[in-house]
């Protein structure tokens, strides 16, 4: 009984992990690898105060990590003028 019941579970764990990797867009850059693999091994150890759902707690720290890539730019001190 326990051994079908564990059986099942990994089928299922395994289904859903797939299923997600398919609606994954392709990877863009290095720095979107990077932190695809990050909020993949932050996402079960990170403080979730909001009770986030694990794929949004996932794509929080995914824009994180993006978020701060943008701001190490050439010059992230440098404001858009426009006349």
């Amino acid at each position: 009984m326990r051994s079908t019941l564990t059986a099942f579970l990994l089928i299922a764990f395994t289904g859903a992990a797939l299923a997600q990797q398919v609606n994954e867009p392709p990877i863009q850059s290095p720095q979107d690898a990077a932190c695809r693999e990050q909020a993949r091994a932050q996402v079960f150890s990170a403080a979730n105060p909001s009770n986030l759902s694990l794929y949004d707690l996932g794509s929080q720290i995914y824009h994180a990590c993006m978020a701060s890539y943008h701001t190490t730019g050439p010059n992230p001190d440098r404001k858009d003028r426009r006349f």
